[in-house]
């Protein structure tokens, strides 16, 4: 193929000096409308139009299968001093496969990148982008109508978290994993049948390595090629949405990995990167930190968060890392960081970025949910920026997580000597919005499965994650299971395989997935349950002193004219009977869920169903019950008669 002579229809632009203006302030939120490559006419004819940053470029040209790789057969033209460079070049259509050949004009060093802005790339371990039109024709106008009040706060949301290529696999196809369209109806299916409200997939978006889980990301506008393309992973969102059920996604904008074709020393320099590795370089993932400080780079990710928003439909963003984003000393020791311009510890850069990102993306109206991994006590993480906050919508409770695992896997002949670590949550409870999580973090690198977590016996270790799990929907905070904690996975997760789906043979582990079915739908149908999460005034403590029994009970309560609910935890495996606890009000308490039941694997003890109150005043409350409380069991209980 001869290069072509540039005719003026090469010289259009999909740039406008608005865009160039906007995105060297950092205030352009839609990059990725005029930014990467798109496939246009122009006086007739077809091609595609490239864009892409490089200010440091000495030159810059399209390679891909069309011109056989060659540079120079495509260049693109610097746009006055905006630091990018485009072109339009006739007969490059959808599906070609292209990169972008920089030479740097900084010192003697020349790469071919993946576009940054790229729609789709392909199949890794090929890096790739792809010339791609996103076009997909909706049909979930209702749920997006109607949204609001599943994502709202006050709403029971439950959030299954699932890692798409390990959820479920092909055997007799060599093990692969499911594709977007395969996995629509079966996902759907089961997690409506279980009750929960949403999901959340750990990063879809392009990354290189497998066994990152997408947490290191080099497509930020790209779902990963591996499962199938961009209208097919609409496609899976779509049919969930139809289904009823929102779909959250990982985000990663704290880092990013140093592979030569993604954004790592772009064009011969740090460009999206901070060039001090004492600022850039994050020590404990080996991958390069964003500057949040240099505007066209809160310009990209800003745009790419809108883009998952708005053009995937996706119901919210769960922002990973946010603690190594808010600290210049995260994992590093004395020496190793660089004080703020007022000598403290804050990345005052990124706090900005995050406060922006939460105000851009709750924008337009949108009924959204933001999330923050947070793992700090970084104050107001989940309040409006204009009192302070960061603006997210919810945010990780990891102090809960941490405290719960750690005080169910001791022996309970231990746990009255730790009864703080339950209790101690009830100090900042509703300082935040809180969601629970027992995530994928929990389940690898040697720390086990929630089964595996568990002392005692089996029939022990069984009741004790059927009790976690009743003590986890119980507390006020929304939800989330990482896939198989479902089910009581009994290995460690592994990205390599599927969840053994044949352990839903054995009538234990069907036994706590009929346990979290009930919960979900307890949580769902009881407004105690989700309805004043978020407000002291849902939580009433019972009995948090009990260490020599180690008991727990406090009561749900429910907003004007609807049912308390009382909790009640046992966490040793000494049946207690007769055990007398306080309620607010007279007549019998319908027993209506109990973890020891025989259907969820129990020994089968409890209270027939309903126990009558007494007119015995107990704990500050008016009446009493005189209750047996089940070996290493989780109660619920409500007024008969009431909802």
């Amino acid at each position: 193929m001869r290069p072509r002579t540039r005719a003026p229809s090469d010289r259009f632009s999909l740039l406008t000096e608005e865009d160039i203006f906007l995105f060297n302030q950092g205030t352009h939120y839609r990059l990725y409308n005029k930014l990467g490559a798109h496939p246009i006419r122009v006086h007739g004819e077809a091609g595609t139009y490239f864009a892409v940053w490089a200010p440091n470029a000495e030159s810059v040209s399209v390679i891909g299968d069309f011109n056989e790789w060659s540079p120079g057969r495509n260049p693109l033209s610097p746009r006055a001093s905006s630091g990018i460079w485009e072109g339009f070049h006739r007969d490059i259509g959808p599906g070609a496969l292209y990169k972008f050949r920089i030479r740097s004009r900084v010192q003697s060093y020349t790469v071919d990148k993946a576009d940054p802005f790229a729609f789709s790339a392909e199949v890794p371990p090929r890096t790739a982008s792809r010339v791609t039109e996103l076009s997909f024709d909706w049909h979930d106008a209702s749920w997006m109508e109607h949204r609001g009040q599943a994502n709202a706060l006050s709403s029971p949301i439950s959030v299954y978290e699932m890692h798409l290529g390990s959820w479920r696999r092909v055997p007799e196809e060599k093990n692969r994993p499911l594709t977007y369209r395969e996995m629509a109806p079966r996902l759907a299916d089961y997690l409506v049948d279980m009750g929960f409200t949403h999901v959340e997939f750990l990063p879809v978006m392009e990354h290189p390595f497998y066994g990152s889980w997408g947490y290191q990301t080099t497509g930020y506008f790209a779902p990963t090629s591996r499962y199938g393309s961009p209208s097919d992973f609409m496609a899976l969102v779509d049919h969930l949405h139809q289904r009823g059920l929102g779909v959250l996604l990982d985000w990663v904008p704290s880092h990013f990995p140093t592979d030569s074709h993604g954004l790592a020393f772009f064009d011969g320099t740090h460009l999206y990167e901070h060039e001090d590795p004492r600022q850039g370089v994050h020590p404990d993932w080996n991958s390069y930190i964003f500057n949040y400080g240099r505007n066209e780079v809160p310009s990209f990710l800003l745009s790419s968060a809108l883009f998952w928003l708005d053009v995937y439909h996706a119901d919210g963003l769960r922002v990973d890392a946010v603690a190594s984003m808010l600290y210049r000393d995260f994992s590093r020791k004395s020496g190793e960081w660089i004080p703020n311009e007022r000598g403290g510890r804050e990345n005052l850069e990124a706090i900005a970025f995050l406060r922006r990102l939460n105000e851009i993306a709750y924008g337009e109206g949108r009924p959204i949910l933001m999330v923050a991994e947070e793992s700090t006590a970084w104050p107001m993480v989940s309040r409006p920026t204009y009192l302070g906050g960061l603006g997210f919508g919810l945010k990780w409770d990891m102090g809960w997580m941490h405290d719960t695992l750690d005080y169910l896997s001791r022996d309970p002949v231990h746990r009255r000597f730790h009864h703080q670590e339950l209790t101690f949550r009830s100090l900042y409870a509703f300082h935040e919005n809180f969601l629970l999580p027992l995530s994928h973090d929990e389940v690898v690198y040697g720390k086990r499965s929630l089964l595996g977590k568990m002392p005692g016996d089996d029939w022990q270790r069984f009741a004790n994650v059927r009790l976690l799990l009743g003590y986890q929907f119980s507390q006020p905070g929304k939800k989330l299971l990482f896939m198989g904690d479902e089910f009581a996975e009994d290995r460690e997760w592994s990205h390599e395989a599927s969840l053994d789906w044949h352990l839903l043979a054995d009538p234990r582990h069907q036994g706590i997935a009929r346990w979290v079915r009930d919960l979900n739908r307890l949580y769902r149908e009881m407004p105690a349950l989700h309805d004043h999460e978020f407000d002291a005034t849902g939580l009433r403590w019972i009995i948090g002193n009990d260490d020599a029994q180690s008991v727990y009970a406090y009561l749900r309560s429910a907003p004007a004219g609807g049912s308390p609910l009382l909790a009640v935890g046992n966490f040793t495996p000494v049946p207690r009977h007769g055990y007398r606890i306080g309620v607010s009000m007279a007549g019998p308490w319908r027993e209506r869920l109990n973890s020891d039941a025989d259907s969820y694997g129990g020994s089968g003890m409890g209270n027939l169903g309903k126990v009558a109150s007494d007119p015995v005043p107990f704990h500050g409350q008016p009446f009493s019950l005189s209750l047996t409380l089940p070996p290493l069991a989780w109660l619920f209980l409500t007024p008969e008669g009431e909802r």
